[in-house]
């Protein structure tokens, strides 16, 4: 085998190598799950909050009458 060809099949097992690679793929599910969560979080926070408000705006209203 020549040198150029030797040269040619590295440069083409290289190429197989990184398309074969799974690393950006896992990448990617990685962020859409911290991703999925991080809006799961927002949610809940949101949903708590505005209870949370709602329970002491009627506390604060009875504790006034009192």
């Amino acid at each position: 085998m020549t040198s150029r060809m030797v040269s040619v099949l590295a440069f083409i097992a290289g190429i197989k190598d990184r398309l074969a690679s799974e690393k950006g793929a896992t990448a990617t599910e990685y962020g859409l799950l911290v991703a999925f969560i991080a809006l799961i979080i927002i949610v809940g926070i949101t949903a708590f909050g505005t209870a949370l408000n709602t329970w002491f705006s009627s506390f604060v209203t009875r504790v006034g009458t009192w």
